[in-house]
């Protein structure tokens, strides 16, 4: 779309950096809460990544992070102290990852067991300051190789091809740099006849399958896959044994012990069928057994039969189509709502509603052998387009959190974000999101950032490419950098920028230029929790418990709870009304008849003007202005491309004009 939301023209410059002096520090560090829970996984071998978990951890380049081993290593029956330092990767706030390798090259020793102390260090480029969690105790052992045991086997009596196969033992290796386990499993397998009996058990295998741990680090129970390779698609008995290999990065396979096993295999089928109501871009779930894909020797596809009938359309229309969907596991496969295929183009996914009735029927193909089950009634009723919205939550929004004071009210700003966008859309068939939606293939993705990228103090930018007058993508991502807008001379990077906010401010220092969109008001909501204004940061302890404020009445309050309240409020809605701001762009507005992106002019409350014609008390709903709302002739655009079967909101709007 590549519109700019900025506030005024001619006051952009380029965004400096954060500038760290020795004179103090300029932010809060993000490390006040530092604290460290877990070392993970007990039993170490090299290539093992070690996950530590805890909270208020920083990344590059906020600080440099090491774990600290404190106390006793024993190794080859000697026992010597030990105080080391291992760099540890920042993964997310919560986590980060350390390579055992460092502790082995450190130790000069592959095998013994560390009973001690761990913590987390980290040298802060904020405050040039070493900041330390507590200590917990650990007991980690380290091993050059491990061989597993195999002690039991865990599944039904009567299996489908690519159920899940429990193994209980001990010993096995996690994955990545270790290496992996592997189930090797022989025998032999009688197919059914037409008469239902059992014929000739012939030798299968050996085939050797991965196991996956049960969970992240657990190294006694697992998994793997009663693959086809084993015994083909048909129904049938296999007999035989299965025994756990360890096959190390470097090294030499090590062996359990055999366990016998008899079960009984049957063939695909659909069990049940999610949800009855679809639109276009999302899963139509599958659920059963016997399902194979994954590789070009397998596939699962759908035979469906029946009538279509559109609630616009005299009469039905009948449908003999095959689907192909996208394979998830044995018992899971599913198909995207989509209008490249034959029943897409039936279906008309975007005029309207209508239902289905008839039958959906599995057939599975395994290289030059074909199975087709049995056929379930299905029943499906065909929705209007919903355009789905996530609402991406970036590392660098959090710490740009940091430079208002609010980190620690983190939750509750994203929960009034969401309340805007929500608002701002009512009565549009959009849904809100932040979490990655599991439920739709096509969905739009906005990303809620810190700095602008761009390095122009930015607001938001749309960074999709070409204006998408009706909606017809779905799938727009305003966010990371887009090759086609920036090949044009425009900016590359898109999404919501929190740091230009303070382009609002009287003061905004290195954060955003100067502009003549300051209001002192902005001030006196966030200068009693800026640092770079001598401010107190908001603590965890003073938001526990706490609910999104229901208005910015009184703002800014008295108190120190009144103003945590205005701050919240405030905050959460300068981003959520640029998040409505730059997602209708990315839906055709403004002025969907023509070229203009933005409504020209200074009229209260119009959501889709240039950004200098929004003021910050209008986009903070504070003082009697805003909200911001899109105009009567928008407000009909995105009801007739999004339609809702609830009646419009019957808000009077301002003209667009």
């Amino acid at each position: 779309m590549r519109a700019l939301s900025w506030i005024v023209f001619p006051a952009l410059v380029g965004l400096a950096g954060c500038s760290f002096s020795e004179s103090g520090p300029r932010y809060v560090t993000g490390l006040e809460g530092l604290d460290i829970a877990s070392v993970q996984p007990g039993v170490m071998v090299p290539g093992t990544v070690l996950v530590v978990e805890g909270q208020s951890f920083v990344e590059p380049p906020w600080g440099e992070t090491e774990l600290v081993l404190a106390g006793t290593f024993n190794g080859g029956g000697q026992a010597r102290d030990l105080d080391v330092r291992l760099p540890a990767r920042f993964v997310d706030f919560e986590h980060l990852e350390v390579e055992v390798d460092d502790l082995i090259a450190q130790l000069g020793a592959s095998q013994g067991e560390l009973t001690g102390t761990a913590s987390v260090s980290v040298d802060s480029a904020v405050d040039l300051q070493l900041h330390v969690s507590r200590e917990i105790d650990v007991s980690l052992s380290l091993r050059a190789e491990l061989t597993p045991e195999l002690a039991q086997l865990e599944h039904p009596t009567t299996i489908f091809v690519n159920e899940e196969v429990v193994v209980d033992g001990s010993g096995m290796l996690l994955g990545g740099a270790e290496g992996s386990t592997l189930a090797r499993v022989e025998g032999c397998f009688a197919p059914l006849d037409d008469g239902g009996q059992l014929g000739e058990c012939a030798a299968v295998g050996p085939v050797e399958l991965p196991v996956t741990p049960a969970s992240r680090f657990d190294r006694a129970r697992g998994w793997f896959r009663f693959a086809p390779e084993i015994a083909g698609i048909r129904g049938g008995e296999f007999r035989g044994q299965v025994l756990l290999r360890n096959q190390p990065a470097a090294g030499e396979p090590r062996d359990s012990g055999a366990v016998e096993t008899i079960a009984q295999l049957r063939e695909a089928e659909v069990q049940a069928v999610s949800p009855t109501r679809l639109s276009l871009g999302q899963y139509l779930e599958v659920e059963g057994g016997g399902f194979v894909g994954g590789a070009d020797d397998q596939v699962t596809l759908l035979h469906m039969v029946g009538q279509y009938m559109h609630e616009d359309a005299p009469g039905p229309v009948d449908i003999d189509t095959v689907l192909v969907p996208e394979f998830a596991s044995g018992r899971s496969i599913r198909y995207v709502m989509n209008e490249d295929d034959d029943l897409g183009q039936v279906l008309a996914l975007r005029s309207g509603a209508g239902t289905f009735a008839g039958l959906i029927t599995p057939i599975v193909s395994y290289r030059d052998d074909e199975v087709t089950g049995e056929p379930l009634d299905l029943n499906l009723r065909m929705a209007p387009v919903v355009q789905v919205v996530y609402l991406h939550f970036t590392p660098q929004y959090v710490s740009s959190l940091q430079h208002f004071g609010l980190r620690a009210a983190d939750q509750l700003i994203r929960q009034r974000v969401q309340q805007v966008v929500e608002r701002d859309y009512r009565t549009v068939n959009v849904e809100v999101r932040t979490e990655p939606p599991a439920d739709f293939s096509l969905y739009s993705e906005v990303e809620v950032g810190g700095p602008d990228p761009n390095g122009l103090g930015l607001l938001g930018y749309d960074n999709t490419p070409g204006k998408d007058v009706g909606n017809l993508r779905l799938y727009d991502r305003i966010g990371g950098v887009n090759a086609t807008t920036q090949a044009d001379g425009y900016p590359g990077y898109g999404g919501v920028f929190v740091d230009s906010l303070f382009i609002f401010s009287e003061h905004p220092g290195d954060l955003a230029p100067e502009s003549p969109g300051q209001d002192v008001l902005f001030d006196d909501v966030f200068d009693p929790f800026r640092p770079d204004t001598e401010g107190t940061a908001v603590v965890a302890a003073e938001v526990s418990g706490m609910a999104v404020p229901a208005s910015g009445d009184g703002c800014p309050a008295e108190g120190r709870r009144g103003r945590i309240d205005c701050a919240v409020w405030v905050l959460g809605s300068l981003i959520g009304t640029t998040v409505s701001h730059e997602l209708g762009h990315s839906l055709g507005l403004a002025n969907p008849d023509g070229g203009d992106v933005h409504i020209f002019g200074d009229a209260p409350d119009r959501l889709m003007e240039a950004g200098g014609g929004r003021s910050f008390r209008e986009r903070a709903e504070l003082d009697g202005e805003g909200p911001g709302m899109f105009c009567d002739q928008e407000y009909s655009y995105l009801r007739a491309i999004l339609p809702r079967e609830e009646p419009d909101d019957g808000i009077a709007r301002p003209g667009c004009f």
